[in-house]
């Protein structure tokens, strides 16, 4: 079964409605940030309306949008039959990729403390939503109220990209991010979003076990991995040699112990009036500044498996993507209780499938070689 599919301009105008396309797939990401991919025949009716910068609205879902940013097209000898357009586009939250964090004129960094949700907000804010250069401001995106979800924490940030920097809050607190359509005011609406608890263990909401013995799972492939694992990190701070400001996040010993140096010579230790802040502040923005590295370096285990379609459990009644799920293979004597951070939706001629991801993904080599980088220099810290 094939999901029509709207066609709007970046005033969200309605352009036209598509369901004749060969095959799509597209992805919802948690933490990071989504894609798809659509093939069509560019003789059908309203090819023509996949054009660069259009959005693609999924049904009537409107925190399932992309952006169109890549189109390709081939002719062979069979001519019309395979002239399809090969469309590749963005979650519409990759808008938030365009800008990176610009500090202050009075300060080297931008601080912000606060929940997790409000910090994420703060950096869109500043740099999006009510830049102070006008030419940076985004005119169609909008914040929703600050409910001020997540622990408190202390973060800093310079010249960063800020969708990069929002994932790594949105990694270390478990929130989501997302940005969706309000169709009615015509604006794009950046969030930050819950995911709920159905692990085993729980009563408030019903439970989801995704297992091949309980005909939910069609594959899972299970890894576990310490080859990019940290769990003890010295953080350095302010001063010179033997005066350095050093603090250590994190307690294993002995053979589970697995260090990591990070350079936090940012973090500041006066405040904008230059005035001297509390020691105990400075620890503590420390502290938030290892734990948010470490976060995204404990990635031990990693599953990923495609749900049957017609699984006891129905993909966006019974979970979707942010809930905290069971995973269970008693053949391989692992249960596992992680969150669903990618999903996958994928319609071509053979169905309608779901590949999902539970936990945090496998590192990339770009994100390893950011990971190394904060070991070197106190400027890039990812």
């Amino acid at each position: 079964m094939k999901k029509p599919i709207r066609i709007l301009s970046l005033n969200m105008d309605i352009l036209a409605e598509i369901d004749n396309y060969e095959s799509m797939f597209f992805n919802r990401s948690w933490h990071g940030i989504g894609a798809i991919e659509l093939r069509i025949n560019r003789h059908m009716k309203y090819a023509n309306t996949l054009l660069k910068d259009n959005l693609i609205l999924i049904g009537t879902d409107l925190n399932k949008v992309f952006i169109i940013k890549h189109r390709e097209i081939e002719l062979d000898e069979n001519g019309k039959i395979t002239e399809n357009w090969l469309i590749k586009g963005y979650a519409l939250k990759s808008i938030i990729a365009q800008r990176i964090t610009m500090p202050p004129t009075h300060t080297a960094y931008d601080y912000k403390s606060g929940s997790s949700e409000t910090i994420m907000k703060h950096y869109v804010n500043n740099n999006l939503v009510n830049p102070v250069d006008s030419r940076r401001k985004i005119p169609q995106l909008v914040i929703a109220p600050d409910l001020q979800r997540g622990a408190h924490t202390t973060y800093s940030s310079r010249f960063k990209n800020v969708a990069e920097e929002v994932s790594t809050l949105s990694i270390a607190s478990g929130l989501g991010w997302d940005v969706t359509l309000d169709i009615r005011n015509k604006k794009w609406v950046f969030d930050v979003v819950e995911g709920k608890s159905l692990i085993s263990g729980q009563s408030v909401n019903p439970p989801v076990i995704f297992s091949p013995q309980f005909d939910s799972l069609k594959s899972l492939q299970y890894t576990q991995s310490e080859l990019n694992y940290k769990n003890v990190a010295i953080v350095a701070g302010q001063g010179e040699g033997v005066d350095r400001r050093v603090i250590e996040v994190g307690n294993f010993l002995g053979i589970n112990r697995h260090e990591i140096f990070i350079d936090a010579r940012d973090v500041s230790e006066t405040d904008d009036d230059d005035q001297p802040l509390p020691e105990q502040q400075i620890i503590q923005s420390l502290t938030d500044r290892g734990l948010q590295q470490l976060h995204e370096l404990m990635q031990e285990e990693y599953l990923e498996g495609q749900i049957l379609t017609n699984s006891p459990f129905i993909y966006q009644r019974d979970y979707d993507l942010g809930d905290v799920t069971t995973i269970q293979n008693v053949n391989w004597g692992i249960t596992m209780d992680a969150r669903i951070t990618d999903i996958q939706e994928n319609y071509e001629t053979s169905g309608f499938s779901i590949e999902a991801t539970f936990g945090n993904d496998r590192p990339t080599l770009i994100q390893k070689i950011k990971q190394e980088l904060s070991q070197i220099s106190g400027e890039v810290r990812r």
